[in-house]
């Protein structure tokens, strides 16, 4: 049985007549025939009552007819998902994410993604960096959007740097040091320092200790938290403070201090990771085009 012999017995049992069924689907009346014939004779039923007059539906055709018409139905949308599939437009899209490295480029692509092509489902998985590798690996997650700080953290996966970002003190209103227009790393590398622990987010221990070989001193690691918000957390609290980029004040406002650090050229990469060599789906390739277009309109964040 295929699917022509369904649009055919259709054709028939709504015009319930041979001659007007051939004319619509432009076949010869006798091959129709012979192809209804073929289909009762694979089901082992009659579907329908043939007399001079023309033609019924019997019992077991009228059941038929209303399948027929729901396969047929089924056929054409799978054809439509398939193809809207292909080309980026259905389908399902897992995407990994930092929140504060992603919070300038993520929201607004999201939302143009998703007003563009409203039948892919795209879901957020806010992970450490760790998560986000193994996620990749795995293929839980198609794409990450994150912080990057060496190639040689994660050999098999690429980076597409969108944004880069230069590094300031964060500060808690009142510190000394925010008296300060800018602040030296000098008088960083005095300070308590809170960071992201090195457990999940070894990427930001590596970017530390590159910010702070130049001076030739580790830094003073007081206080390792397990998310961004319990830096800020800390900081806020006094415990110490931060180093990361202007991207924080998006999420905290005006409680605490960002002050640019002089002697430092080093900068956050912000963009797009994915398995090195990998497939993305269309839909996946769709969204990294629409960050690629967000990260060219975005500004710069004043410290």
């Amino acid at each position: 049985m295929e699917l022509r012999h369904l649009r055919y017995f259709v054709a028939v049992g709504e015009a319930l007549n041979f001659t007007k069924a051939a004319a619509q689907l432009r076949v010869a009346q006798p091959s129709l025939s012979r192809q209804i014939q073929d289909l009762e004779e694979e089901l082992g039923v009659d579907l329908l009552k043939r007399s001079p007059r023309g033609v019924a539906l019997t019992a077991e055709g009228k059941l038929y007819l209303e399948e027929s018409r729901d396969l047929l139905q089924r056929a054409a949308e799978s054809v439509k998902k398939v193809r809207a599939l292909a080309r980026g437009e259905f389908g399902e899209l897992h995407i990994g994410y930092s929140p504060t490295p992603a919070i300038e480029l993520l929201p607004p692509a999201l939302a143009a993604f998703q007003q563009a092509v409203p039948g892919v489902n795209v879901s957020l998985h806010d992970m450490s960096s760790d998560e986000m590798v193994e996620g990749l690996r795995v293929g839980a997650i198609e794409l990450a959007v994150m912080s990057w700080a060496n190639d040689e953290y994660a050999t098999d996966l690429e980076f597409e740097s969108l944004r880069t970002y230069p590094f300031c003190a964060i500060l808690a209103a009142g510190h000394p040091l925010a008296r300060l227009k800018s602040v030296p790393l000098e008088k960083i590398a005095a300070e308590p320092l809170i960071t992201l622990n090195r457990k999940d987010y070894p990427d930001a221990m590596l970017m530390l200790e590159r910010l702070f070989q130049p001076l030739g001193v580790r830094p003073k690691i007081a206080l390792e938290c397990d998310s961004g918000s319990s830096v800020v957390a800390a900081v806020e609290a006094r415990q110490g403070v931060s180093l990361f980029t202007p991207l924080l004040k998006l999420v905290t406002g005006n409680r605490l201090r960002y002050r640019p650090l002089t002697g430092v050229t080093e900068v956050l990469a912000v963009g797009i990771v994915r398995v090195r060599k990998g497939d993305l789906t269309p839909a996946g390739e769709k969204f990294c085009e629409t960050l690629r277009k967000v990260s060219k309109t975005a500004k710069a964040i004043k410290q």
